[in-house]
């Protein structure tokens, strides 16, 4: 599979001269972050926007984000420099299983080392420091991104002024981590998975299209698909699939173009790794201590993040403000309801401006 075709012109790569240490103490040679940049950064270097993508996502922030970019909006080029890396561990452009293993000349696959959501935020670290990028006006990201927003303010105080955890928790619940074991066991069944030592031609594409299935399901509502599919039948036939079956087939065939299984598989145990308390102690005592300003966005709808988990956080975390995305698309709605999200970080946004003017 050829993932470079997925990957914008645009695209730029920074290459370490250094090895890079994991959390658990393994260590990757040559890392390469892809990562796409917006705007300017002025000359004291303390102008830019971080966006952090979700599981599937890539650099490409001004696509799949799409209205939330341009004069006026949360991310405006003409004031701000703004950066979207794609993560460790991802198959667009990122080291990650698909990337050549430089001590055996073959791609990691299912060998790639198992990373955590501070790994990923340490290589972004390495990047925002080689572009000399000294503040980080913002932080912004859903879902897996929003994980990623979580760990910047506690690993990088210093340099993020404020922070937009969107439908996210602040440690994976049993919920979550069941559902990726379960989509991940939907991958390892497939014949052609064979421990991911498969070729281009024989991707495990039935394991991934059904994992895909799965997730589907909870990045939507109950309301989301009854409205939508109810139990229309898709075609003239009674034997014919129903329209949400026909949808979620049509979902999973869409992600197995275009993303990698051993990455799925990389990228879930990475999210299953989230708890903020994890090498730092008491888990409430750790969300007291993010000292930024702190915009916590849950959707009503959510059932994968239900609503108490961004209750949660917002109560915990001191200088945080709740701000409801309301819904009936769930988990999923960050990357629909795009206007609505826009305008609540916007007016986020302009109340840090106030702040830092007073």
């Amino acid at each position: 599979m050829n993932y470079q075709k997925y990957i914008s012109e645009k695209t730029q790569y920074y290459q370490l001269t250094q090895p890079f240490y994991l959390q658990s103490g393994e260590v990757i040679l040559n890392a390469e972050v892809a990562y796409r940049t917006w705007g300017k950064l002025n000359a004291s270097g303390d102008n830019a926007v971080l966006i952090c993508h979700a599981l599937t996502g890539s650099a490409d922030a001004d696509d799949w984000w799409e209205p939330l970019f341009g004069a006026g909006r949360v991310f405006d080029p003409e004031t701000d420099f703004i950066l979207c890396s794609n993560v460790l561990g991802s198959c667009y452009g990122t080291t990650g299983a698909i990337s050549t293993n430089p001590h055996t000349g073959m791609a990691y696959a299912a060998k790639f080392p198992r990373i955590t959501i501070q790994d990923m935020v340490h290589l972004q670290a390495v990047l925002v420091n080689a572009l000399k990028i000294r503040r980080l006006k913002l932080v912004i990201g859903g879902s897996l991104g929003g994980m990623q927003v979580l760990e910047w303010a506690l690993l990088y105080p210093e340099l993020v002024e404020a922070i937009a955890p969107i439908a996210v928790s602040g440690k994976h619940s049993a919920w979550c981590i069941g559902l990726s074991e379960a989509q991940r066991q939907a991958i390892y069944t497939d014949p052609n998975w064979q421990e991911g030592n498969y070729s281009p031609d024989k991707q495990p594409t039935q394991g991934l299209s059904t994992a895909r299935m799965m997730a589907m399901i909870t990045y939507r509502s109950w309301s989301n698909f009854e409205t939508r599919f109810g139990r229309e039948i898709q075609g003239e036939e009674p034997e014919e699939p129903y329209a949400i079956a026909n949808y979620l087939q049509h979902q999973g065939q869409k992600l197995f173009e275009r993303f990698d299984a051993n990455t799925y598989i990389t990228l879930t145990h990475a999210m299953d790794s989230h708890n903020l308390a994890g090498n730092r102690g008491n888990y409430t005592q750790v969300l007291r201590s993010i000292q930024q300003l702190t915009l916590v966005v849950g959707i009503d709808s959510d059932i994968l993040y239900p609503p108490h988990e961004q209750k949660e956080l917002a109560s915990l975390i001191p200088h945080a403000q709740l701000a409801w995305l309301e819904s009936p698309h769930g988990h999923d709605a960050f990357l629909m309801d795009m206007e609505t999200l826009n305008d609540l970080v916007l007016t986020f946004r302009s109340q840090l401006y106030s702040t830092v003017l007073s």
